[in-house]
């Protein structure tokens, strides 16, 4: 990551990560297609509404994953093994203690959570049912994510994706094993996910145990370090509070489609499936840009670091243009793979030309984020994002929404909220490569 040509680096690692994303969304999608074609609109409606509730209450944990790939590549990048190898296992340990009080907080509190979001009398049952078993995989979700976290920043993003590709096509066939053999719904949807997630938290488990580079994890070394703590914390906190922070507006946004019905729950769960693999394409280059810029700060290449930006944003930008235009495109018969239902269509079309055709600019907003993540600055970017994503949303709802009850006044607080805050950020990575870059020619 750190000598020879960028553009060319920044895809080999990009592309097993953007393959790596859409196969870990297949999972959930794999869910929503099959209950919506073999069980009926209510089932789809009820998996399809737990997305935001589960990045909800996931993506604290998961942004602590941010701040042990920033450090053990920032590390890698000084050649500094011993204190990559105390971030690892101080990882590893993290991951497992996290994913293990995620699945306490939700078999306990997803219930009442959903009766909080407005979830219709003939959704709530089943979405509970859903989260229930969906968060007793949480240890083993969490631990993948970190596992790969630390693979990415020594720029291994091709065994994830093998790991990735195994437990997908398992997880495919006890969808339809458990849906249509034993009738389970929502359940058996459920089970399916965690067993799959299961075999891919093992394999890079068995992955890691062999490994003979900075990767090894031994299991005799598996303690948290106070110090590296500490730092992964410094990053992964504000990280994390910031995806809490758009799960929160997306939480209200749920609740506000749920007062419409469980048609057009239906059909927003549907198109925000759809517009998940776009979006997962485009945060490859955020988590690209996050490791790119962390291995040249540690090993103080700093010139390289705007050029990995520019990069990675004209990545991101043609990424989201081109798929989130083509979703739109062919919107209808992308829909059709999870409900034939026209009114369930009609919602779903509606909803992605207001989200999918701006989408360039959601990427463009995670890219500069993740170059001022990859210098070691979380805290502002965080700041933003709370006002520029969760309070402009929130004030949206309450006032521009309240006064236009439409799911096209709805969705229209996307791409604005996206435009605003990417400005932001786009300022701050200015302020922040000049505060860098002079601290190093000094």
């Amino acid at each position: 990551m750190t000598h020879g040509p960028l553009l060319s680096k920044l895809l080999v690692f990009s592309l097993p990560l953007i393959l790596s994303s859409v196969l870990q969304l297949l999972f959930n999608a794999a869910d929503i297609i099959v209950v919506g074609r073999f069980t009926g609109s209510d089932a789809l409606a009820a998996v399809g509404s737990t997305s935001s509730l589960i990045n909800l209450l996931t993506n604290l944990f998961l942004g602590l994953s941010v701040g042990s790939n920033v450090l053990f590549a920032r590390f890698i990048g000084a050649e500094d093994r011993k204190n990559a190898s105390l971030t690892l296992h101080t990882s590893v340990v993290l991951s497992i203690v996290c994913g293990a009080l995620l699945t306490v907080i939700g078999l306990l509190f997803t219930k009442p959570i959903l009766l909080l979001m407005g979830s219709p009398a003939n959704v709530i049952n089943l979405s509970a049912l859903y989260l229930r078993i969906y968060f007793i995989g949480m240890p083993a979700t969490l631990f993948f994510n970190f596992g790969s976290a630390i693979l990415r920043a020594v720029g291994d993003t091709k065994r994830p994706l093998a790991f990735l590709s195994a437990a997908g096509g398992i997880n495919v066939f006890l969808n339809l094993f458990f849906v249509i053999v034993f009738h389970m719904g929502v359940a058996g949807v459920a089970l399916a996910t965690i067993i799959s997630q299961t075999i891919s938290a093992l394999l890079l488990l068995r992955c890691m145990t062999r490994e003979e580079g900075a990767c090894r994890l031994e299991f005799a070394k598996l303690r948290i370090d106070g110090d590296k703590l500490k730092d992964i914390l410094k990053v992964g906190i504000p990280a994390g509070l910031q995806g809490v922070v758009f799960s929160i507006s997306n939480v209200l946004i749920q609740s506000s489609i749920n007062s419409f019905g469980s048609v057009a729950m239906a059909g927003n769960a549907a198109s925000g499936n759809i517009e998940g693999f776009v979006y997962v394409s485009m945060n490859a280059f955020h988590q690209t840009c996050v490791s790119f810029t962390s291995q040249n700060y540690g090993a103080g290449k700093i010139n390289r670091v705007p050029k990995i930006l520019i990069y990675c944003l004209l990545c991101v930008t043609v990424t989201g243009l081109i798929l989130g235009n083509g979703a739109y495109l062919l919107g209808k018969s992308l829909l059709s793979i999870y409900n034939t239902d026209p009114a369930v269509i009609s919602y779903g079309v509606e909803r992605m030309m207001y989200v999918c055709i701006p989408y360039f600019l959601c990427g463009i907003m995670d890219t500069l984020v993740g170059g001022i993540r990859g210098m070691g600055y979380s805290v502002v970017p965080m700041i933003f994002s709370l006002l520029g994503a969760c309070l402009f949303r929130v004030i949206w709802i309450f006032t521009v929404f309240a006064g236009n009850r439409t799911l096209p006044t709805l969705y229209i607080s996307y791409p604005v909220s996206w435009a605003l805050t990417l400005t932001a950020h786009l300022i701050t990575y200015i302020i922040v490569y000049r505060k860098i870059s002079a601290k190093f020619k000094r």
